[in-house]
């Protein structure tokens, strides 16, 4: 974000992760382990057993040295239990050591000086029996390590060092049958000294800057033979997609004292294939089959792989197994999908992404893990089921990579992730020196290399990941990228390598085909279609209007009395929930913005309904203006990542959904702006504008635009038929608007509606506007926003008549699953209608249930019109209760309803 801001190791692979905790309960789903439990480690050749938690304390506590503390036996008395994945500050927040750090300023109150010391981590594993070698496979120690296995040093920090680097080590010698014991003591972190992961501006830091180990350790056992670095490398056919050929790779490793003759086989579906080779001993050899030696390799027909929207997302499956004299010594296995990835540069000089020989819109969001490195595998994949439910096709990763887990499931459910190294700290530290990080030592460069090597071979196979950013604010100078491109061709890398996030160049790669103009803080929704700055041209790698307030529900449990009467009263107060940094702080900018624009708030309910539907005409605009501007033929936009997808604890800013997945203005803005044909209004030159983001082309559309004051007078009305467009993000205008009409106020309401051929309403998009609009001063923009000279008037939505709605509703359960359906009919007798009218589902005590995933909301309905709207939840989250829904809106009374 531009915010001016080993012993034996081998570089494989890794996982990530750490303490599950239940997100949007804010209470840990899965309790630390008790110490002194036990992992059962698996005997069979080719296993790997993750060690299922830990016993950890700070050094200041403990005098024992090393050699007890790391042998069986040890009594760890007053440890603190953890997860097999745990940041310090997890671990004791699973112990109920501290309180809530997400609610009001309670994060303070935990001592940093806690964590400037080193931590122990020990945790102790069975061994049945020792006839197979034994080796330690771990990766997300943060910032660094000393290891011990039953009583004696196996690694140092100098061996262990860096969030990302990848270690295995061969403790065969160690090992005994029964009861064993590995020790780490890990090194404070900071960011800007270590090649680790810091948190920039997105959130308040953690107290212990996330010192621990986040992925999991892995006990692998094997014979004298060992498998590592398989991965299949896959060239399909473009465009035709006809035929695919797969070449398979790994590495056999001798790792006996004597010569050793092995035979390797595979199978990749009915494919079958094996090569017997010798090796010398402490040898390594590559083994791969390609499809002139093994012509199944050779696939017609192939099962391609899609992103979601355009196509399946089907997987392959590679088994490999090397066995000596007919006894299998090692296995491994890997998934992988066949699919195609080009991100050329146009004549524009953005970056182009096409997929399997078809252009793509890159419509993402930043992603955000949880603040204190927990993972929960629901919990993501709820989010990742929302980004679908948002009409997004792509998450970005600006370093905090995620587990193995999270791009399974990318995979699975056909997102694209671009994931990268992150800026403002030590990764960009040779940049520019302490306003990025500490200046790069000669001990750096190597880690960072080993890095990118083992972040390359953990990622080549998923599909999902389409680019790795190798710089994000800036790009690396010619030392360092070279580092990274040898270690991506080493990993036979097969993305588009981008130099940087922003509009930087590095020698190799030149030109990033990206910018990072912001904006970071509130604009109006006209900036978006500006071919300039953050406007919808080019590829935008990370940009929205800033602040996106949470419903009021997520404000009540994240802030106290006191502090939400600050919220909406005073507009210069320093914000906790907002950034770190003194450009975020306040919201100044975005307060001052809706009160020019909707009226001074006069209650924190008013603050909050005038905050959702100024975020609701914001995200749409942006999403809108760039799908808009995807096929024009000046300047198109090629890819738009809002930031951010959503927060890593409780926010104010930077998300379509909260942390507790509650959804809100931005939330619907988004997802109408995405929807698969859709109507839309442009600011820049008034045309109405119908968008296909599907595969196929449609015809035979009915258009329809009126305009409405407030109190719902008529003043415009016209109907063009027989509109048609194109697929894959086409557009076609259908009509432009007067520039003025008799009668019309000032502010006033616009109503687009599209059909299909038959009269179905398969689109609806309502938009507030104003004849006085925005003013924006371009020759005074910073790298964060453009000023604001004067407000558009929206004033007039205040005069708009409280009108009644009726909601009748049921619900159907079947699996663990319910949906709930809603018939909303506006009952008045005017002519006013209701206007962003939202749904919630609610348990007995009137809290929310979450997640949820709507058919539509945010709907606006004038007299004798009805909408029927579905919502999709896990019966378990009603917490035992009947669902309600309480309907509320910007001119429609509060009221909860029955829905059993």
């Amino acid at each position: 974000m531009n915010r001016h801001r080993l012993a034996t190791a081998t570089v494989i692979l890794g996982l990530l992760g750490s303490l599950t905790t239940s997100a949007w309960a804010g209470s840990p789903a899965q309790r630390a382990a008790p110490p002194g439990r036990l992992t059962r480690v698996s005997s069979a050749p080719g296993s790997t057993t993750a060690l299922t938690g830990y016993a950890i304390q700070s050094t200041a506590k403990v005098a024992d040295p090393a050699s007890d503390i790391s042998s069986p036996g040890y009594p760890a008395t007053g440890w603190y239990p953890t997860g097999s994945r745990s940041t310090v500050l997890a671990a004791l927040l699973g112990n109920g050591v501290y309180a809530d750090p997400f609610h009001s300023t309670d994060q303070q109150n935990i001592p940093k000086a806690d964590f400037q010391v080193p931590w122990w981590y020990r945790s102790d594993f069975t061994v049945a029996d020792t006839s197979e070698r034994t080796y330690l496979d771990f990766s997300g120690v943060i910032s660094a390590a000393d290891v011990y296995v039953n009583g004696h040093q196996v690694a140092t920090t100098k061996d262990v060092t860096g969030a990302y680097t990848h270690h295995e080590l061969d403790v065969t010698s160690l090992v005994r049958s029964g009861t064993n014991t590995v020790a780490f003591r890990i090194q404070p972190n900071d960011p800007n000294k270590n090649l680790t992961m810091g948190w920039i501006d997105w959130l308040q830091p953690p107290p212990d800057e996330n010192m621990g180990i986040v992925r999991d350790v892995l006990v692998r056992r094997g014979g004298a033979i060992a498998l590592r670095d398989a991965h299949v490398v896959t060239r399909l056919d473009v465009p035709s997609l006809a035929s695919a050929d797969l070449t398979v790779k790994a590495q056999a490793r001798n790792d006996s004292g004597a010569p050793a003759s092995t035979t390797v086989s595979g199978s990749i579906g009915r494919t079958m294939f094996e090569k017997t080779l010798t090796l010398s001993a402490h040898e390594t050899k590559t083994v791969s089959f390609t499809p002139s030696d093994v012509p199944g390799l050779h696939l017609t027909s192939p099962k391609v792989w899609w992103p979601a929207g355009m196509g399946g997302q089907p997987l392959y499956d590679l088994k490999l197994t090397a066995s000596v004299a007919g006894t299998v010594s090692d296995t491994t296995h890997e998934t992988f999908g066949i699919r195609d990835v080009r991100a050329p540069l146009n004549s524009d000089g953005a970056r182009q992404y096409r997929i399997n020989g078809r252009r793509l819109l890159i419509k993402g969001g930043g992603w955000s893990p949880d603040e204190f490195l927990r993972w929960d595998r629901t919990y993501v994949e709820d989010r990742l089921k929302y980004a679908l439910d948002l009409g997004l096709n792509t998450i970005r990763l600006e370093g905090h990579l995620e587990p193995d887990e999270f791009f399974d499931l990318a995979d699975r459910y056909g997102i694209l992730t671009l994931p990268g190294w992150e800026c403002c700290d030590k990764w960009e530290g040779q940049v520019n020196g302490s306003e990025s990080g500490d200046k790069w030592t000669a001990a750096d460069y190597p880690v960072a290399k080993a890095s990118m090597a083992a972040e390359a071979a953990r990622l080549r196979d998923h599909p999902s990941v389409v680019s790795f950013l190798i710089g994000s604010d800036f790009a690396p100078d010619a030392t360092i990228e070279k580092n990274y491109l040898d270690a991506l061709k080493a990993a036979d890398w097969p993305n588009p390598v981008v130099a940087a996030a922003s509009a930087n160049s590095s020698p190799q790669l030149g030109s990033s085909g990206m910018k990072m103009t912001g904006p970071y803080d509130w604009i109006p929704p006209d900036y978006w279609y500006a071919k300039r700055e953050g406007g919808a041209t080019g590829f935008n790698s990370e940009t929205s209007a800033g602040p996106d307030i949470p419903t009021l529900d997520t404000l009540r449990r994240m802030m106290t009395p006191a502090e939400l009467d600050t919220l909406w009263q005073n507009p210069n107060a320093k914000q906790y929930h907002r950034s770190p940094s003194s450009t975020f702080n306040t919201l100044k900018l975005y307060d001052n913005a809706l009160a020019g624009r909707y009226g001074t708030p006069t209650s924190l309910a008013d603050y909050v309904r005038k905050a959702q539907l100024a975020q609701y005409e914001n995200v749409r605009a942006q999403f809108e203006a760039y799908e808009r501007g995807a096929t024009d033929s000046s300047k198109p936009s090629t890819g738009v990542v809002y930031w951010m997808f959503n927060s890593g604890w409780t926010s104010l800013h930077w998300q379509l959904t909260d942390r507790y997945l509650d959804q809100g203005g931005a939330y619907f803005g988004a997802k109408k702006a995405n929807e698969p044909l859709h109507v839309q209004y442009s600011y820049d030159d008034r045309s109405v504008v119908v968008v296909d983001n599907r595969n196929t082309a449609a015809s035979q559309l009915t258009v329809r635009a009126t305009l409405f004051n407030p109190d719902g007078t008529q003043k415009y009305d016209r109907t063009v038929s027989g509109v048609k467009v194109s697929g894959d993000g086409a557009h076609s205008t259908a009509l432009t608007l007067p520039a003025s009409v008799s009668g019309l106020a000032t502010t006033y309401l616009a109503r687009l509606t599209l059909t299909d051929a038959s009269g179905k309403e398969i689109s609806r998009n309502v938009y507030w506007l104003s004849s006085k609009p925005d003013t924006l001063d371009w020759a005074n923009t910073d790298w964060y926003y453009t000023p604001t000279t004067s407000y558009a008037d929206l004033k007039g939505l205040s005069s708009m008549a409280q009108v009644p709605l009726t909601a009748t509703a049921s619900t159907e359960s079947t699996d663990g699953t319910s949906t709930t359906t809603v018939t909303l009919r506006h009952a008045g007798s005017g002519r006013t209608p209701s206007l962003l009218t939202d749904v919630h589902l609610v348990d007995a005590k009137g809290d929310p249930v979450l997640p949820v995933r709507w058919s539509d909301n945010g709907v606006t309905l004038w007299p004798g019109e009805s909408a029927t709207l579905t919502v999709t939840y896990r019966t378990a989250d009603l917490r035992g209760s009947a669902p309600r829904l309480r309907v509320s809106g910007w001119n429609t009374p509060e009221r909860t309803v029955p829905a059993g």
